[in-house]
């Protein structure tokens, strides 16, 4: 087996719920640069504060191997770089590959003989070869896979996990060829004590990454489709669940929001390129339609239980608990809590928000929602448990609402039944 070779230098390029574990467990055994454009991460870091609450603040500044920077000559001596920048979607739901292709640019102005760049981020299959090697070499005038080399790793962070982490998931890698390939596997081998997975190619391995969050979220599609249908049927589908799970085979998943940076995204990629091949997917689609529109959903049939307990409507006050995309988590990426904030808006609602996990700036800047600072005493006609946050379990949600005509809606079944009017 090739062995990582002392010489090696790493910079992992972008320090978000990605990048930043897999700088400090590679700070732990190589001369390692986290990278990152936005100075004031930087700052935080250095100070050794991460706000998406993943490394502590003791680790950060232990690692005498490992430092911060976001000048591009900082990351110029090393020869191994890991891409983890975010691949979002724009809002037509295509892949935008701005940030990647941004990076490979930047990537390529300090490229040397003998470099590899490996990429984590999310992509369809044939991104890295197809879309990002060309940037590569037209940036560093190199020629790929004589000149240099490249991997693909997909990244598998939970945020906010902290059982189910960098060291414990076994990882998927590949190389651009065999024996680059098994340099790649002896990097990740060297800090992941799960071990690693040799896909057969870099295709293999991108495909495997696209495939992961679609099963999810397709399966995910079929609960929230039972949790529309049995609406209609005035029956509970946490308990038609419950009851169906005695079955030993029977796949456990629950109705909800499906945000965030991976399942709510990742389905399109593989969509663009399926679509762009002349193949158009029908389950993949149409489970991203039912997942898409969940939010809506929920903010109707709040107004629907308002109104059938006499409420006048149109400036009525609701409050939303949590705005994050998961639980016990400040990830605010792609939440679908604001499609619910913005449906219960349009039906003339005056909606408060709290989340003791968010950070009030960023909810501010990508919703343009004030946060409340805490529960002040003020009650609600509506109250509509988002997110299952450990702090929301403690609540008292007599104090939160006027009286008995009040609305308790519960999206994540994580309430006692007898004290909400409907939930997920």
């Amino acid at each position: 087996m090739s062995q990582p070779e002392v010489k090696d230098k790493i910079a992992v390029i972008g320090l978000g719920y990605v990048g930043l574990p897999l700088a400090v467990e590679f700070g732990k055994k190589y001369p390692t640069v986290g990278f990152d454009i936005s100075e004031w991460r930087i700052k935080e870091l250095i100070d050794g504060f991460d706000r998406t609450l993943e490394v502590d603040s003791k680790e950060l500044k232990e690692l005498d191997q490992l430092q911060f920077a976001s000048k591009i000559d900082q990351i110029s001596q090393c020869n191994i770089f890991i891409v983890t920048v975010p691949t979002p979607i724009d809002h037509f739901k295509n892949p935008d590959l701005g940030p990647l292709l941004k990076a490979s640019e930047m990537i390529g102005s300090v490229l040397k003989k003998g470099d590899i760049v490996i990429y984590e981020s999310t992509v369809y299959p044939g991104c890295t070869e197809e879309d990002c090697v060309p940037v590569l070499e037209k940036k560093s005038g190199l020629k790929f896979n004589v000149d240099f080399f490249c991997g693909y790793s997909p990244e598998r962070i939970n945020p906010g996990d902290k059982v189910n982490t960098l060291k414990t998931i076994r990882k998927v890698v590949s190389g651009s060829n065999p024996e680059i390939a098994k340099k790649v596997k002896a990097i990740y081998d060297s800090i992941v004590d799960a071990g690693t997975f040799l896909a057969s190619s870099i295709k293999v391995a991108e495909a495997s990454k696209a495939i992961e969050n679609a099963q999810r979220d397709v399966n995910i599609s079929f609960v929230n489709e039972l949790s529309l249908i049995f609406d209609k049927m005035d029956i509970d589908t946490s308990e038609v669940l419950e009851a169906a799970a005695t079955k030993w085979n029977f796949l456990h998943f629950k109705p909800g929001l499906v945000g965030g940076h991976c399942i709510g995204v990742d389905p399109y990629y593989l969509l663009h390129k399926a679509q762009s091949l002349g193949y158009y997917p029908q389950v993949i689609l149409s489970g991203r339609r039912i997942n898409d529109n969940m939010g809506m959903f929920v903010a109707n049939k709040v107004v629907k239980l308002m109104i059938k307990k006499g409420h006048k409507i149109d400036g009525s006050k609701a409050l939303i608990l949590g705005v994050t995309f998961k639980e016990d988590c400040p990830d605010i990426r792609n939440s679908k809590v604001i499609d619910i904030y913005n449906e219960l808006k349009q039906f003339g609602l005056h909606v408060d928000v709290y989340d003791p996990w968010a950070h009030k700036e960023e909810v501010e800047e990508e919703y343009k929602i004030k946060l409340l600072p805490e529960l002040n005493g003020t009650t609600y006609d509506v109250v509509v448990l988002a997110v299952a946050h450990s702090e929301f379990k403690k609540l008292e949600y007599n104090n939160l609402t006027h009286n008995k005509s009040s609305v308790i809606f519960d999206t994540k079944g994580m309430l006692d039944k007898k004290i909400v009017d409907a939930r997920l």
